[in-house]
């Protein structure tokens, strides 16, 4: 059944129910994803919960991350860092650790357009021997509201299966690959796999998806961000296993190159066909961005989900969320098709 919208004026009673969390139990959240979709999903959930995890692709190959990736084999930082940034409080040693990790060189030599946050995290990566415990450090320094875990413990290519990826061909379907190529790909994605194909998940990403009371996926780049999570073996079963209840946040327009012309359901479709054993609850969507009600309950209730309408998009116009509408939202769902009472 589609939920009645939100409104605006119900913000004031999400930050009263997020302080009177803060004085007690709060729901334990991990949010999956990359790039500026999970950033958004980050910086509301921080106003909801103060015991979150964020999980992160690692298959970008592009700018600075690409370059630090192709140089020293690590894995790519640059989400990983807008994942820190994101969860960095807004008093005023969030907001200038925020700005400093984000910064990026601009000069005529080899830093150029490298970001601070990636040369940290890399630097500390190589110091340490370890993924985890290097970005428990920066985001401890940064005074990060949550952990940020990579999703896999190794780089990873996506390969993309496109049709019409040659105008003149318009039937042929090729391998396109690398993420930054994919994202922007010409012609219609039909699927995404990664290489190698049976990458190791990184174990505390595993955990914190079993031990989580929510699980938080998209919004973002949807084959490029979304469903590289549901091609890790071990992640894609702590999803399926887990006890938390599941959201799917979908984006609030189709990304031009790979989704260009898709629907709000077609994206449930594509996600329904990569991981037929993964079931949702709820599916999150903003109502404007929904021309076909009916048909996007149908693909949710196939994913065994609910629909669930909000103004959560950016009142200015601009396809982007809205940190307070998108902290509403979860707010409103956490208790609607949570537990009722304590957490745990």
């Amino acid at each position: 059944m589609t939920r009645r919208p939100l409104r605006r004026h119900r913000l004031s009673r999400a930050t009263a129910a997020l302080s009177g969390r803060k004085r007690g139990a709060q729901p334990k959240v991990v949010a999956l994803g990359g790039g500026m979709g999970l950033s958004a999903s980050l910086t509301a959930l921080r106003r909801i919960t103060g015991d979150l995890t964020a999980v992160v692709t690692v298959a970008d190959d592009g700018g600075s991350s690409g370059r630090l990736r192709e140089e020293l084999g690590v894995l790519p930082p640059g989400d990983l860092r807008k994942a820190l940034a994101a969860l960095c409080g807004d008093d005023e040693w969030g907001r200038t650790w925020s700005q400093v990790i984000q910064h990026r060189f601009e000069s005529k030599g080899d830093l150029h357009e490298h970001a601070v946050g990636n040369l940290l995290i890399v630097a500390l990566w190589e110091q340490l021997g370890d993924h985890v415990q290097a970005l428990d450090l920066v985001g401890k320094l940064l005074g990060a509201h949550g952990r940020v875990l990579p999703m896999s413990a190794v780089p990873l290519e996506l390969q993309a299966l496109v049709r019409g990826h040659h105008p003149d061909r318009p039937d042929d379907i090729v391998t396109v690959r690398g993420q930054a190529t994919v994202a922007l790909t010409p012609g219609e994605v039909q699927s995404v796999h990664v290489v190698p194909a049976d990458p190791p998940a990184v174990p505390e990403a595993v955990a914190a998806v079993l031990d989580a009371d929510w699980v938080v996926l998209g919004p973002g780049s949807w084959f490029s961000s979304v469903i590289p999570h549901l091609l890790v073996p071990e992640l894609l079963d702590a999803l399926v296993s887990t006890k938390a209840r599941k959201v799917l946040s979908l984006n609030l327009a189709p990304q031009p190159g790979e989704t260009e012309g898709f629907s709000p359901q077609r994206h449930l479709e594509v996600l329904g066909r990569h991981a037929p054993k993964l079931a949702m609850d709820v599916v999150l969507a903003d109502e404007a961005a929904v021309p076909d009600r009916e048909s996007l309950a149908d693909a949710a209730k196939r994913l065994g989900a609910a629909v669930e309408l909000a103004p959560v998009a950016s009142p200015d116009g601009v396809p982007i969320h809205d940190p307070e509408l998108l902290a509403a939202a979860y707010d409103r769902i956490f208790r609607m098709h949570g537990r009722i009472g304590p957490w745990r």
